[in-house]
């Protein structure tokens, strides 16, 4: 692809690019398919020229060559080649690409981009949040959310970084990811500056640094316009964007429309030269059930879909921002309006949340709206972890967040009738089925944390688990039932019926410890399946613990 050509621009000059190819690869599609896709506006690859050659945030000499990509796509454990996709990949399997020293090394920096698509018509995809604050700021705490993040399934991540060495962490971030990373550019904006001094210069000065660093898209919050600003006053939460906030406020000191919209063509000029995609920011979102689909959203929307064709006809590859709090009614509606205003461009949706009254259990409000978002065609659904509303997420509430948006996104990837996608689930079925406890942990998701919860209670794999018992198991009874074909699969049987647990690795015990049911032997925690030195018959063994932990 000539240097000069976006991947949009590639697109439609019928120029299959490296990167459409192994999204290709990682959707079990054509090449074709995807330029196509990319041709059409439906689909975009957030892909910066500098990110992709691991440039470290420096131009990279003309002459050097990028090393390619890992081989091939990965799909689940013991997924057919057609059936290979990357979204069904398990923590233990991104573990170890993570992990990989020599894994997407770029020229200067430990990693560099894996491109990815994102679009209605290929798997939902998954972003995650990370960033200092000015409470807290640690750019290696952010590193190690962004390890988090990619290993437990984010496609994208967002650093949102408000305080701190802003630059440095955003470029430890990049260095780091083999995801596309997006930025708000707004809060580099005026750190050391109040929101009433940003000027033209500045902000053009700002998009153009973060470019050059190698970020693969960009929240631009164009779309708030001074109009819309009397549309607020009734709202119950006004303007829950921290961009669209201040940015209203800009407009209502100067009496000038918003600065954004004013420069976006050349906003969209810089974005050009990197290959820089937009993320039309929501600034007018609505933060509560109350403010859902009302005036001020709706007109947002509309002046964003001007800015698709705009963004377009420059030849930047465009996806939108969505809300936000919305009654489970409504979500369905939002996602076809959107397809209607914006011509097809991608959705990026947060959550959405379906109720108000659950914080501490936002990642789960918000997986419920998201699953159905996913389901009537939101493109990529942006993570909400327990601490949303309360606080700045530490890893362990990356991991939640990423855990419950892996789940809605997959459940519409299935209710869209992927072909191929839910082979995954099929293969696990079979496996449960057929009570082999190993497959199951192969083939699940977070294989670790099913080991470790199934042997809190019984530390043999058998054809029973500690709910039900031996007499009681539904499973083993119907794999007795000689009419029956459930749990008969040859290639799903176990080897024995009952054998000792290999154990659970470091966060399986870290999980037992912490829910206070880990046996201590000689001092250490230990796993159950470390208390017995080989196994005795699966009755005694049942017996024995269940007489322990439940007299």
């Amino acid at each position: 692809m000539s240097e000069t050509r976006t991947q949009l621009e590639a697109a439609r000059a019928h120029i299959v690019t490296p990167e459409m190819e192994r999204v290709a690869e990682r959707e079990c599609t054509t090449p074709e398919t995807i330029r196509a896709e990319v041709a059409r506006g439906r689909l975009v690859i957030p892909a910066n020229r500098r990110h992709l050659a691991g440039s470290g945030g420096t131009e990279t000499p003309a002459a050097s060559t990028p090393p390619a990509p890992p081989n091939g796509p990965v799909g689940h454990p013991g997924a057919p080649q057609d059936h290979t996709f990357w979204t069904n990949q398990t923590v233990a399997q991104r573990r170890l690409g993570i992990d990989d020293a020599e894994s997407l090394r770029g020229a200067r920096a430990p990693r560099r981009l894996d491109p990815t698509g994102i679009g209605r018509m290929v798997t939902t995809k998954i972003n995650a949040n990370i960033g200092a604050s000015p409470v807290k700021s640690d750019t290696a705490a952010e590193v190690e959310k962004l390890r988090w993040a990619q290993r437990f399934g984010a496609d994208t991540l967002m650093d949102l970084s408000t305080g701190g060495d802003l630059a440095a962490c955003r470029q430890a971030i990049l260095d780091h990811a083999t995801i596309p990373i997006g930025t708000v550019p707004i809060y580099a904006m005026i750190v050391g500056r109040h929101i009433e001094d940003l000027t033209y210069d500045v902000i053009l000065r700002e998009i153009e640094r973060q470019a050059q660093q190698g970020v693969d898209y960009f929240t631009i919050h164009a779309g708030v316009l001074l109009e819309h600003l009397p549309l607020i006053r009734n709202r119950t939460t006004g303007i829950v964007s921290r961009g669209g906030s201040l940015l209203a406020k800009w407009m209502l000191h100067h009496r000038k429309q918003n600065p954004m919209y004013e420069l976006f063509d050349e906003i969209s000029a810089i974005m050009r030269e990197y290959d820089v995609t937009y993320s039309l920011g929501d600034g007018l979102r609505p933060g509560c059930l109350a403010d859902a689909s009302d005036p001020a959203q709706l007109a947002e929307l509309h002046t964003l879909g001007e800015l698709v064709q705009r963004a377009r006809a420059a030849g930047v590859q465009t996806m939108v921002e969505g809300p936000g709090h919305v009654p489970l009614d409504q979500i369905a509606f939002n996602m076809q309006l959107e397809q209607r205003v914006c011509d097809d461009a991608p959705f990026y949706v947060l959550g959405p949340l379906v109720t108000d009254v659950f914080p501490g259990y936002d990642h789960i409000t918000s997986a419920i709206g998201a699953a159905e978002a996913a389901r009537h065609g939101a493109a990529m659904l942006c993570y909400v972890t327990p601490k949303e509303h309360v606080g700045l997420p530490r890893a362990e509430d990356v991991k939640a967040g990423c855990i419950a948006y892996k789940i809605a996104a997959h459940a519409g990837d299935i209710a869209r009738g992927i072909a191929g996608v839910r082979r995954w689930d099929d293969d696990l079925s079979r496996a449960r089925a057929a009570l082999n406890w190993p497959r199951q942990f192969e083939l699940a998701f977070d294989g670790e944390t099913a080991r470790a919860l199934h042997d809190e209670d019984l530390e043999v794999d058998t054809d029973f688990c500690a709910m039900c018992g031996h007499d009681w198991c539904s499973l083993r009874i119907s794999k007795e039932i000689s009419e029956f074909a459930s749990g008969k699969d040859a290639s799903s049987q176990p080897v024995r019926t009952a054998t000792r647990s290999p154990g659970v690795g470091a966060e399986g015990l870290a999980l037992l410890k912490q829910r206070a049911t880990l046996p201590v032997v000689d001092g250490k925690p230990s796993c159950h399946s470390q208390l017995t030195p080989q196994a005795d018959t699966a009755r005694k063994i049942q017996e024995r613990v269940l007489a322990t932990r439940h007299p």
